[in-house]
């Protein structure tokens, strides 16, 4: 289950990854925040690893975006490219029984693992959302920022739902 769960979110990053075709560094940086904010608090693995999620598909489109300017994109280099931040992320965590630990599971499958999808799928759909209020609003933003509002702030909104789900015991 936790394999078809990754594979879903590699999927969507990978699918969607050329869709989402502007994701700015203010992004990045507030989802880096999020997370380094989240483990500072002590918050369940499923909850800082909805951010982790959302952090690497940012990286992943970002490095995509800064590599196609400077001329170096290759074929397949969305894949590639969503792959690397992925397997450079998890494989070190599997390796240091962080990932993968018997006891970190929820629904059978691993909590980092988990929110990771979670939070890629949650962060390409939030895009996808800003995406679709700016062509529906002539080709511009409803408010300044909006692109860099929209995903954190639905990151958090998914955050603070698992968060409370986790905390009253309801998963």
């Amino acid at each position: 289950m936790k394999y078809k769960l990754l594979g879903l979110a590699i999927f969507f990053g990978i699918t969607l990854s050329g869709i989402a075709k502007a994701i700015c560094p203010v992004c990045v940086v507030a989802v880096g925040a999020g997370l380094g904010f989240s483990r500072w608090l002590g918050v369940d693995d499923v909850v800082s690893s909805i951010w982790i999620g959302a952090l690497l598909f940012a990286l992943s489109v970002w490095t995509i975006i800064w590599l196609g300017k400077k001329g170096w994109s290759f074929k397949y280099d969305g894949v590639v490219i969503f792959l690397a931040y992925y397997l450079l992320t998890l494989v070190p965590l599997y390796y240091a029984d962080i990932v993968g630990h018997p006891l970190n599971k929820i629904w059978g499958i691993d909590k980092i693992i988990f929110g990771s999808a979670i939070g890629t799928i949650t962060f390409v759909l939030s895009y996808l959302l800003h995406n679709y209020l700016k062509k529906k609003n002539g080709g511009k933003s409803f408010f300044p920022y909006q692109k860099v509002v929209l995903p954190v702030a639905i990151t958090i909104i998914v955050s603070i739902i698992f968060y409370l789900l986790i905390t009253l015991k309801w998963i």
